[in-house]
């Protein structure tokens, strides 16, 4: 780490074991008081980790609350690279949501919505291809990949059957920046009850509104919150439409959670098969578009 700019400044460095991130993580405090996240990756994914660090600080730019981009470069003889960004305060919003009222809860969700707007007014570049077209070939890698698994659970026919007969509404989709993983367990609350959020190592850009494709997660946990980002981000209740293709995009992404989840282990798994059966049951083994968690004009 010695070849970090602000190695110098450096007065403590312990690792943060936290998150699915194949980056090393460090809690740096500096010799003037100040906490710092320092993430190190090897060198061979520079160009990837450049890009995400550049459109960080496009969405700090933006007033977004979130670990702000502070340095970039490479240490260890040029073995790694790195990125430098300020700490966040607080603790994981999953933890401490559901202690809180109910409208406490709600009203952090609207936030959460109003921040993710925020976040998707950067648009994708101009060459993108069209998103029908990139989302439908990566749905049928989808259903290859659970199918030849070797791990099923009980329902997927109604997951499968929907994806289907609803691949239309993918056609003629917006396109935008995406941080790539919105939920709870990206979110930071902080002693006065402020949102911040981490994690931005999963950009991507596409449809806005496959970003809630995640939100299953915050359901979980608080569908006070869950519903409130839903009514943050529209201004109101969500257009048919939206939840349309929001269940389209929950239904994708159960079927390749289970087999992301092997590398993991049987436990993982087994958390992935209980979220897919949440799936069924918020949505009526599909026969509901509109999840049950979701509670409407609250």
């Amino acid at each position: 780490m010695k070849d970090i700019k602000s190695f110098d400044t450096f007065s403590k460095i312990e690792p943060v074991n936290k998150g699915w991130s194949g980056d090393k993580k460090y809690c740096i405090q500096t010799v003037d008081g100040k906490s710092l996240l320092l993430r190190v990756a090897d060198a061979s994914l520079y160009e990837q980790k450049k890009a995400e660090f550049e459109i960080m600080k496009k969405v700090a730019a933006l007033g977004v609350p979130m670990s702000q981009p502070i340095e970039f470069g490479t240490c260890d003889g040029g073995k790694n690279v790195y990125s430098l960004l300020s700490w966040c305060d607080g603790e994981d919003a999953e933890v401490v949501l559901p202690p809180l009222t109910e409208n406490e809860q709600y009203k952090l969700g609207v936030e959460s919505g109003k921040i993710l707007k925020t976040i998707h007014s950067i648009d994708a570049p101009k060459d993108q291809e069209e998103w029908g077209e990139r989302f439908n070939r990566k749905t049928n890698i989808k259903i290859e990949k659970y199918k030849a698994c070797g791990i099923r659970f009980d329902g997927d026919e109604h997951i499968l059957e929907y994806i289907e007969n609803n691949r239309r509404l993918l056609s003629g989709r917006p396109q935008c920046y995406q941080h790539g993983d919105y939920h709870v367990g990206n979110m930071i609350l902080s002693s006065d009850h402020k949102l911040s959020i981490i994690d931005f190592n999963r950009p991507d850009f596409g449809d806005p509104w496959e970003e809630f494709n995640r939100i299953v997660w915050s359901a979980a946990v608080s569908p006070h919150f869950a519903s409130g980002q839903l009514n943050g981000y529209f201004g109101g209740q969500p257009p048919m439409d939206f939840f349309k293709l929001l269940a389209f995009y929950i239904a994708s992404n159960t079927l390749s959670s289970i087999y992301w989840a092997i590398q993991f282990g049987d436990e993982e798994v087994a958390v992935m098969k209980r979220q897919a059966k949440d799936v069924l049951g918020w949505y009526g083994d599909m026969k509901s578009v509109v999840p049950g968690w979701y509670l409407g004009d609250y």
